[in-house]
């Protein structure tokens, strides 16, 4: 993993419907960066991860999101 691996971000919506996001080569660092975070933020927009999954034969991680609703402040 030298070079990195292929993220695909999904996100699945209110719906049940499941959305490709983003696909973008990860560093290693990046990767470990999962470890400690709960959040991320892609095209200005933020999402909760929910589960991610190693798929063997692609060589790639899938990352399932859900878009983060933030509720107006008082």
């Amino acid at each position: 993993m030298e070079k990195g691996i292929v993220v695909h971000l999904l996100e699945k919506q209110p719906n049940g419907v499941i959305a490709k996001i983003d696909e973008r080569l990860w560093t290693a660092d990046m990767l470990a960066a999962l470890h400690h975070v709960n959040y991320l933020t892609v095209g200005g927009n933020e999402y909760e991860t929910l589960e991610g999954r190693l798929n063997v034969d692609a060589q790639s991680i899938e990352l399932l999101l859900a878009a983060v609703r933030h509720g107006k402040s008082i």
